[in-house]
């Protein structure tokens, strides 16, 4: 059945039809029945084909096919005229089955973390109920919801009171905190812009994530006024190291004003050391932001906790639940130490026609004027939701369980011929080389490289090939 209705036929059965420059303006819009037909039988594919299938190790991670043949599978084209309900449940389906299933038990990209299903429930409901949140009025429970989940987040990192929103990436947090740090260090700027300013600079590790230089170029920092600190060999930012670089940057004549400390690299997974980078800070006046959007959630376990040391010291922090507490991307949010307004001092541009001071209750919830964004999705309510079915100790079960894994994929790769650890990790990070027989009498040097190189990249297309089986 078609979703859309033929005028004639709206007119003949409505004699007090409303008709304006050809369109009738008290009909319906679709026919209701048809559409919700349409969700009862996509949500029983989506619940046959995704969710029970999600654990399934004999199911296909992906049936690969290249761009081009993709694109005559799915049938991309938009045409004049709609499809008809069975074209476009056969479209669902295709959709399904050639993406990739991240929830399968043997998808290793990283920083995925499987199914959660209090997590994806919650997801349907804010799909269905489209809300936004940035004004108490017309999201009333989701921004009760993330008061509440930002505050609990708050207690974890150990500050007595602070802020935070929730932002669509750890990405966008970082810029959140790098902005608010300038804001912070000149007000000014937020009116009178970057002339006049002195240059500028901020610190941040060598084994930071790549978001640093995307904030700095898009801040109008500038990406070359990112002074990258030396790491160890576990990839750690060296505090000595840091302190010369805040020297040198002054010598110049540059005004530093923040740095940017790593708790769960990328890579390696490494945990700055946060007590001694926090001395710096405090010495020189600067802004201490620490990304865990990766690492973070080990603050959820107390016996984990222990590596983000010093976290309390910072003055906003990352941290995205969608990555090791399943919460479903995205779910990140950016949480700061300051209480007294300074992210809506920062970000506000008081739209009168959304943020008036006059309303009915306490205009305080209105927190939309905190972010830059006027749309913004309800993210903190699958992690509440979540939060609620398992309880603070399931969340930490979840953290220690991965822990765990990590460790025993260690002690494997130790016993298995071939196989070469990089280092003994300190997270979920587990660094190695695979040595294979060809090449593991063949003595260390630019030509052994190579080669292992290139078997990595065949090693890849066969992976790719495999997933077809």
């Amino acid at each position: 059945m078609e979703v859309g209705i033929c005028k004639q036929d709206v007119l003949q059965k409505k004699k007090n039809a409303v008709l304006v420059d050809g369109v009738i303006l008290n009909g319906p819009i679709m026919d209701s029945k048809a559409g919700e037909k349409f969700v009862e039988e996509a949500c029983k594919i989506i619940m046959e084909e995704v969710i029970q299938k999600a654990n399934d190790v004999t199911e296909k991670v992906c049936e690969w096919r290249s761009p081009e043949t993709l694109k005559k599978i799915l049938d991309l084209e938009m045409r004049d005229t709609g499809e008809s309900h069975q074209k476009l449940l056969q479209l669902c389906q295709d959709v399904i089955q050639y993406s990739v299933k991240t929830s399968h038990p043997r998808f290793f990209n990283q920083l995925y973390a499987g199914i959660d299903y209090y997590s994806l429930v919650a997801r349907f409901i804010t799909e269905a109920l489209n809300p936004s949140v940035y004004t108490y009025e017309v999201s009333p429970v989701f921004l009760l919801v993330e008061e509440t989940v930002i505050k609990k987040m708050i207690e974890f990192i150990g500050w007595e009171e602070g802020d935070g929103i929730f932002n669509p990436g750890g990405s966008v947090s970082n810029m959140y905190a790098m902005n608010l740090a300038r804001y912070k260090f000149c007000p000014e700027i937020k009116e009178k812009g970057l002339s006049g300013l002195p240059r500028l600079v901020l610190f941040t590790s060598e084994e930071c994530h790549y978001s640093m230089k995307k904030a700095a170029s898009f801040l109008g920092i500038g990406t070359e006024n990112v002074y990258f600190i030396k790491t160890d060999e576990r990839g750690k930012m060296i505090p000595e190291e840091l302190e010369k670089q805040v020297q040198r940057a002054r010598k110049e004549g540059s005004a530093p004003f923040l740095v940017c400390a790593t708790a769960g690299t990328t890579v390696l997974g490494a945990f700055d050391p946060l007590d001694e980078i926090a001395d710096i800070c405090e010495k020189h006046g600067l802004w201490l932001h620490v990304d865990a959007s990766w690492g973070g959630s080990a603050l959820i376990s107390r016996k984990h906790c222990r590596l983000l040391h010093g976290i309390h010291r910072a003055d906003s922090v990352a941290w995205n639940p969608h990555k090791m507490l399943l919460a479903g991307i995205q779910c990140c949010a950016l949480l700061v130490k300051d209480n007294s307004g300074l992210l809506k001092k920062c970000y506000s541009a008081k739209a009168a026609y959304l943020f008036q001071q006059d309303k009915f209750y306490d205009v305080s919830y209105d927190t939309g004027d905190k972010s830059i964004q006027c749309s913004r999705r309800p993210d903190a309510f699958k992690f509440w939701l979540m939060w609620k079915a398992l309880g603070t100790t399931g969340l930490e079960e979840r953290v220690n369980r991965t822990l765990a894994l990590a460790r025993y994929l260690v002690e494997e790769i130790k016993k298995r011929e071939g196989f070469q650890l990089l280092l003994e990790p300190e997270y979920a990070n587990i660094c190695f080389w695979y040595i294979p027989p060809s090449l593991r009498k063949m003595e260390d040097g630019p030509e052994f490289w190579q080669k292992l190189h290139e078997y990595r990249y065949i090693g890849m297309k066969e992976c790719t090939l495999t997933s077809n089986v």
